[in-house]
C-alpha cells in the first residue's frame, strides 16, 4: 500500500523543513506502520499560512457556482477514492474498515451540501430612514482559516470545517492528528484533481506543537502553555478535542490577534432510559451502537441511566450484548469486523488507567474491564454498574469501549442525574411516550439530543454543546455563520439623488 506522509502546501507535496518525522504503529498488531511522517516546524507552518493569505483574494473573488463546482468534484473523488482512504484510516487509527468507509462517504455529503451554499450566503437591505439613509449588510469571509482536528473521526471533522469555509471563500490549513495523519495526507492529490488552486487548501502534520503554532499553544507535560509569539495572519480557530486543551485555543486566541474561535470539546453524555421503553431497542444502541469506534465518539452516550421498573431486564440484556460484542472484536482490516482496537498505545493505557482506578475503588464490572489479548490496543468491551456519582470512571470522558449503568426512580432524579455533568454535548431519551421524550429534551443540558436513537448528526443541523462541550457550531447552515462576518454599509441617498 502506498502511503504519503509528506506535508501539502500550496498545492505540493513537501517535506518537514527540519526533517522531523513520526512514527505509526498498528494499534492491531504493534506493528511499524510508516516512521516517516513528516512534522511540519514553524517555518512551514508560516509557509502554508502565506499560502493561503496568497490565495484567499482570487479564491474570494472566484464565482460562487465555479467554487461550487470544485467542491462537488472533492466530494466525488473522496467516494471514487473510499477504498484506498478507508484503508489508510483503518491502518493508522484502528478504525474497522467498514466503519471507516462510513466516516469517508458521509464527508463527501458534507462537502456537497456545502457546495450548495457557494455564491448564496445572501446580505440584507433596509429602506432609508428619514434623513435619507440606506443601509446594506453583506457578509464576507474571514480570510485564513485553520482546522485542528481529532483521529477518531478525522475525514467528518475535516468535511465539517473546510466545506463551510471554502463555501464562504475563505482558505484554509488543515492540521491532522498524530494518530491518524495517513488519510488525510492523501488528500492532496485529490485537491489538486478536483481543481483547487494552490494555497487553498493546505495539510499538514504533527502533534500537539504543530497545532500550537496555529493556535499558539504547547504540550508539555499534560500543561497547555501559550507560546511567547503568536500567528497573526490566521483570522479563525476550528478546534475538535478536548476542554483543557480547548481552554487554551482560547487563551491564545485572545492574547494573539482575538482570533476567531469555535470549539467541539467533548462529552460524557447520558442515555435516560424509561420503563416503556423498547427494549432491544435501547440494548441496540447502548451496546452496538455505541461500540462502532470503541466508544472513541464524543457524543457517545457513556452514562445509561435506567428507570428501576426496567432495570433488571437492561442489565441483564447488555451484560449479554457487550458479551457478543466482545466476540466481533478484531482485526479492524476485515469487512466483518465490527469493533477494533483503540487508537494507539497512549489512548488505549489511558483506558485501561481509568478501568484500574475503578477496580481499586471496588466499582462493580458488569461486563470485560481488561485488555483483550496479548498483543494491539484492544480492549475488552466493559460496563460498570452502579459507580459512584464522583467516581472518574463516571464522571469523565473515558473515550474507549465502557459504559456506566445507574438506576432512577423518577423523571426529575434522571434529569438531574442526567445534567450532572460539565459537558453538554448530546444525550438520548428512550421512552414510547412522545410528550415525556421532548418534554424530557427540552429539559436536558446539551446540545444534541436523540429519542429512542442513538449518533442523529445530520448535514443539515448543528452540532456543537453546552457548558464546556464547546463553543460555536459545525454542520448545518448555521456552521456558515462561523466563517463569516458582516459589513454594514451606509448610503446617504439624498446626496446621491442630488448629484444624480
Amino acid at each position: 500500500m502506498s502511503i504519503q506522509t509528506n506535508l501539502f502546501i500550496n498545492g505540493e507535496y513537501v517535506p518537514s523543513s527540519k526533517g522531523e518525522t513520526l512514527s505509526i504503529y498498528s494499534p492491531n498488531d504493534d506493528s511499524l506502520v510508516t516512521d516517516k511522517v513528516q512534522v511540519a516546524s514553524e517555518a512551514d507552518v508560516d509557509r502554508a499560512v502565506d499560502a493561503a493569505k496568497a490565495a484567499f483574494p482570487k479564491w474570494r473573488d472566484t464565482a460562487g457556482h465555479k467554487r461550487a463546482a470544485i467542491m462537488y468534484k472533492f466530494a466525488d473523488l473522496l467516494e471514487k477514492n473510499v477504498d484506498k482512504l478507508a484503508k489508510l484510516e483503518s491502518t493508522a487509527m484502528g478504525q474497522p474498515i467498514s466503519v471507516a468507509k462510513k466516516f469517508i462517504l458521509a464527508p463527501a455529503m458534507i462537502w456537497k451540501y456545502y457546495a450548495g451554499f457557494a455564491g448564496k450566503v445572501a446580505g440584507e437591505s433596509f429602506p432609508p430612514d428619514e434623513d435619507g439613509t440606506y443601509k446594506i449588510v453583506q457578509y464576507e469571509p474571514l480570510g485564513v482559516c485553520a482546522g485542528i482536528c481529532a483521529w477518531n473521526g478525522s475525514h467528518v471533522l475535516a468535511a465539517w470545517k473546510m466545506g463551510p469555509a471554502m463555501a464562504t471563500g475563505n482558505t484554509f490549513i488543515l492540521k491532522s492528528s498524530e494518530k491518524s495523519p495517513l488519510a488525510l495526507a492523501a488528500y492532496g492529490d485529490l485537491i489538486n484533481e478536483a481543481g483547487f488552486p494552490p494555497g487553498v487548501i493546505n495539510i499538514i502534520t504533527g502533534a500537539g506543537p504543530v497545532g500550537a503554532m496555529l493556535a499558539r499553544y504547547v504540550l508539555s507535560c499534560k500543561v497547555y502553555r501559550s507560546r511567547a509569539f503568536y500567528h497573526m495572519k490566521i483570522a479563525k480557530i476550528a478546534f475538535t478535542g478536548s476542554a483543557t486543551a480547548g481552554r487554551a485555543v482560547m487563551a491564545a486566541a485572545a492574547k494573539s490577534n482575538l482570533k476567531h474561535v469555535s470549539l467541539e470539546l467533548g462529552g460524557k453524555s447520558p442515555a435516560l432510559v424509561f420503563d416503556d421503553a423498547d427494549l432491544d431497542n435501547v440494548v441496540e444502541h447502548t451496546s452496538v451502537s455505541f461500540l462502532r469506534n470503541s466508544g472513541q465518539i464524543c457524543f457517545a452516550s457513556s452514562r445509561v441511566l435506567v428507570q428501576e421498573g426496567i432495570a433488571s431486564k437492561y442489565i441483564e440484556a447488555i451484560k449479554t450484548a457487550f458479551e457478543n460484542a466482545d466476540k466481533k472484536m478484531g482485526d479492524p482490516s476485515l469487512e466483518d469486523t465490527a469493533f477494533g482496537p483503540l487508537a494507539d498505545k497512549a489512548q488505549f493505557e489511558r483506558v485501561m488507567g481509568f478501568l484500574n482506578d475503578g477496580k481499586a475503588e471496588g466499582v462493580q464490572f458488569l461486563a470485560g474491564g481488561a485488555r483483550k489479548g496479548d498483543k494491539g490496543t484492544f480492549v475488552q468491551p466493559t460496563v460498570i454498574l452502579n459507580p459512584d456519582l464522583k467516581s472518574k470512571v463516571y464522571t469523565d470522558e473515558i473515550f474507549g469501549p465502557v459504559i456506566s449503568v445507574k438506576t432512577f426512580k423518577t423523571e426529575e432524579e434522571a434529569l438531574d442525574m442526567a445534567n450532572d455533568t460539565t459537558y453538554g454535548l448530546g444525550s438520548t431519551v428512550y421512552t414510547n411516550d412522545i410528550a415525556r421524550a421532548l418534554r424530557v429534551a427540552g429539559k436536558i443540558e446539551a446540545g444534541t439530543v436523540g429519542i429512542n436513537s442513538a449518533f442523529n448528526t445530520s448535514v443539515q443541523t448543528p452540532f456543537g454543546g453546552f457548558k464546556q462541550s464547546g463553543i460555536g457550531r459545525e454542520s448545518g447552515k448555521e456552521a456558515l455563520n462561523e466563517y463569516l462576518q458582516p459589513k454594514t454599509i451606509h448610503i446617504n441617498m439624498n446626496l446621491v439623488s442630488k448629484k444624480a
